[in-house]
């Protein structure tokens, strides 16, 4: 057992490394073929970011094993809001009063409903994988529109994640070449090995998802929450969550669901998907009301996924 769970761990890194690979290599590479910065931020990073979980999602379906895609996303977003913003305020506290992400909520609240609707229509095909993706695009079309107004406001647009103008063009091959060939390397030893650890402790492959690997991807969001916490950056915190949270449920399984149908255990339709619903919910106070994401809210946050992650193992 071991060796899987070492291998477990070397594709996690592996994966995290070269999604931050592939979005330094990606934004770079539009920027220099003279893709405005705007398009970029809303599209390669948003999609980049994303791309170990759409890794895992396809890697898992393929494999057979469709439980942990599934997993992987209801577990991320729940892992999201309770954990990647209940450790931060835990540490330094968020300021969210002042934050404006009334409208990305209420387009991540939308999502989340109507992913849920899916999930009882299941199996979840390639048909509600168009209808989720048609959903993303028209959110990302009506964003683009909001940011280019910003943009046409303001006098600069700050530029993008990962974008360095200086960046030498083998350096930025290097990076899309590490992306490209690290992800589905990365993301076929995490699902391999996790199924393997499932299997051997008795434990669903539905449940590897939701706390395993969706601890493991949510990491990278964790990290970003972290930092914008100790340097006064709610804004950016709350956001990331938000357009994290929104993109794994319409991008994520809308882009998986063309490689296979994704079975909808019954366990997630009796309780997973509500507390991936509850746990997003509890950021309305937040989001319209200016109440602050203090180390109160965080300790409630962080015992409330430690509890979830009691439930779900035990």
């Amino acid at each position: 057992m071991t060796m899987p769970l070492l291998l477990t761990g070397l594709g996690l890194v592996i994966l995290l490394l070269a999604g931050d690979a592939l979005v330094k290599g990606a934004v770079n590479f539009a920027l220099r073929l003279g893709i405005p910065a705007l398009i970029v931020s809303l599209t390669i990073v948003a999609f980049g970011t994303s791309a170990p979980e759409l890794l895992i999602a396809t890697a898992a379906i393929s494999d057979g094993a469709p439980a942990i895609a599934l997993g992987n996303v209801v577990g991320s977003n729940t892992a999201n809001v309770l954990l990647v913003l209940g450790v931060p305020a835990l540490l330094a506290g968020l300021h969210t009063a002042d934050c404006n992400t009334r409208k990305t909520f209420v387009y991540m609240m939308a999502a989340t409903v109507l992913f849920i609707g899916v999930c009882f229509f299941g199996p979840i095909t390639w048909m509600h994988g168009l209808l989720l993706l048609a959903v993303l695009v028209a959110i990302l079309l009506d964003q683009f529109f909001e940011a280019k107004r910003h943009r046409d406001a303001a006098a600069e647009l700050e530029e993008p994640e990962g974008a360095d103008p200086d960046m030498p063009w083998w350096q930025i091959i290097g990076y899309l070449l590490l992306g490209l060939i690290g992800l589905p390397l990365g993301a076929d030893l995490l699902v391999d090995n996790s199924v393997i650890i499932a299997r051997s402790f008795g434990v669903s492959e539905a449940v590897i998802g939701l706390t395993l690997i969706a601890i493991g991807t949510s990491l990278p969001e964790l990290a970003t929450t972290v930092a914008a916490a100790y340097r006064k950056q709610a804004d950016v915190a709350l956001g990331n969550v938000i357009g994290s949270n929104m993109f794994n449920l319409l991008a994520i399984i809308g882009l998986s669901s063309f490689v296979g149908n994704i079975p909808v255990d019954p366990e997630f339709l009796r309780f997973d998907l509500w507390v991936m619903l509850a746990s997003s919910l509890i950021l309305i106070p937040f989001v319209f009301f200016k109440v602050n994401l203090l180390r109160p809210a965080g300790i409630v946050l962080t015992t409330l996924y430690l509890a979830y992650m009691f439930i779900l193992l035990v």
